[in-house]
C-alpha cells in the first residue's frame, strides 16, 4: 500500500520547460499559413453563424498582416546575406597573405 501512495519524482526532460523552440515556431501538425490561404478560406454557414462580411474583412486584414510579416522576413534575410558578404570580404582583405605568414618575399 505504501508503494502506491509514494510520490515519485517527475522525470526531467532534456530541454528546459520554458525554453523557446529552435528557429521559428512551427507546429508539426500543419505548415504556416500563407496570405492567399487566409484570403481563400471559407466557412460553413449555420443558423446562428457569424456575419460572413465581418469574417471576410477580418480574414483579409489577417492576410495583409501575414503578407507584411513575410515581406519583412524576406527583407531581413536579404540584409543579413548582404552584411555577411561584406563581413567576409572585409575579413579576406584583413587576413594576412600566406607569404606574410611564412616570412618569404
Amino acid at each position: 500500500m505504501r508503494n502506491l501512495l509514494r510520490i515519485r519524482p517527475k522525470r526531467r526532460s532534456l530541454t528546459p520547460p520554458n525554453s523557446a523552440p529552435v528557429g521559428a515556431y512551427r507546429s508539426a501538425s500543419y505548415l504556416p499559413l500563407r496570405p492567399w490561404q487566409v484570403r481563400g478560406r471559407r466557412f460553413t454557414t449555420c443558423r446562428r453563424g457569424l456575419d460572413p462580411a465581418e469574417v471576410a474583412a477580418f480574414l483579409d486584414r489577417a492576410a495583409g498582416d501575414l503578407a507584411a510579416a513575410y515581406a519583412e522576413v524576406a527583407r531581413s534575410r536579404e540584409e543579413t546575406a548582404r552584411i555577411k558578404g561584406a563581413l567576409r570580404e572585409w575579413q579576406s582583405r584583413q587576413a594576412p597573405s600566406m607569404r606574410d605568414l611564412v616570412g618569404r618575399p
